[in-house]
């Protein structure tokens, strides 16, 4: 089944590009309210939203229950990203899943989308994309499956298919390449030092490989590149959104920024203003997930520009066109998993055990 019921309205559109947090692990009446007014498409969970498996399973039946019927996502890597506690599979970090190959890489992303789909949950923010360079940042160090490019790509491309298989949908991070920034967009805005013609033959190696793979979603980078556009981040960039990942990549899918609410563009920008260049910019999908009422300032900007721009207007039609294109699991989904899988966990061990084995030579 594709898409959900048409947007009528600007104030839906504005709706609809955004992803939104939860305060907490129930939808009470107040966050239901706020949440009806404002229509997000998408929602991101985290660990402040998940106490157990029948519990969250819940969450998102009356989440998928709201009118606007939203997505609903997580960040669900592995190692140090892992939004779900035990009995779920405590897989390792991609660094070691990558010591196996491509096969297993393959094996772990179907069991995590097989896991993710049984609570409900339509997106995993993964996999990591990046290339990790000596003497950057620990930002995304181990979360990255390689720091040879073509081999990080193989992997990443093995897992983003599994997630497929599995039952969610991936989202390929963070465009055009964070692993060579000496800082954490979290805290600070990084800065990539690399030519244009640097960046081809290693940044955007996984990129093209999961564009070809028709990756359904790309997120962004709060990074700056001065090699490809000398003023603007990468989530503020027409240059790299529009030129490069559109027109030179040919990447047709959902572009989504990383949190507005991280340091390296709230340091800068307010999040409507923020979110009103990125949607400028060439980003479809917003993220803005600690605070429901910034959320609704962003919203109101955005039906203030298009109300006041041509451009604007249709800027924010095709970014929701665009999500709305994204496929939806059928209604009559599985009852939930038995949990734990052993099969998954022996997965997992098998992993961990090559792992210590290879920081013992």
């Amino acid at each position: 089944m594709m898409g959900s019921p048409g947007c009528n309205s600007t104030r839906e559109l504005a709706g609809r590009v955004l992803t939104v947090g939860l305060p907490g692990p129930r939808l009470d009446r107040a966050t239901r309210r706020e949440l009806v007014r404002l229509a997000p498409g998408g929602i991101l969970l985290f660990r402040r939203n998940i106490e157990d498996a029948a519990q969250l399973t819940h969450l998102s039946a009356a989440l998928h229950a709201l009118p606007a019927r939203p997505l609903i996502g997580i960040d669900h890597e592995g190692g140090r990203v892992l939004r779900l506690a035990t009995p779920f599979t405590q897989f390792p970090p991609a660094a070691d899943v990558g010591r196996l190959g491509v096969r297993i890489a393959h094996a772990v992303g179907r069991a995590m989308g097989v896991e993710l789909a049984s609570l409900g949950i339509d997106i995993n923010y993964a996999p990591i994309l990046d290339v990790p360079r000596p003497g950057a940042s620990d930002a995304i160090g181990d979360r990255a499956f390689a720091t040879a490019p073509h081999r990080a790509a193989a992997l990443a491309v093995a897992f983003l298919r599994g997630l497929q298989r599995g039952g969610v949908l991936p989202c390929g991070k963070h465009f055009p390449g964070h692993g060579g920034a000496e800082a954490d967009s979290h805290l600070s805005l990084p800065v990539v030092r690399r030519s244009r013609l640097a960046l081809a033959r290693t940044e955007l190696v996984p990129f093209r490989a999961a564009i070809a793979a028709a990756v359904p979603m790309l997120m962004t980078a709060h990074v700056r590149y001065p090699g490809l556009d000398a003023r603007r981040c990468a989530t503020l960039s027409p240059t790299i959104l529009r030129r490069l990942l559109r027109d030179t990549l040919h990447f047709t899918g959902v572009v989504v920024s990383d949190d507005l609410a991280m340091r390296a563009i709230s340091d800068r920008l307010t999040a409507p203003s923020a979110g009103a260049a990125a949607l400028a910019a060439g980003v479809d999908w917003l993220l803005v997930c600690h605070d429901l009422g910034v959320a609704r300032r962003v919203a109101d900007r955005l039906v203030d520009a298009a109300q006041r721009s041509a451009r604007a207007a249709a800027r924010l039609l095709d970014a929701a066109r665009r999500i709305r294109q994204l496929p939806r699991r059928a209604e009559d989904r599985p009852s939930r998993l038995p949990l734990p899988v052993a099969a998954h966990l022996a997965l997992a061990e098998r992993i961990y055990r090559v792992a210590a084995a290879a920081r013992t030579c």
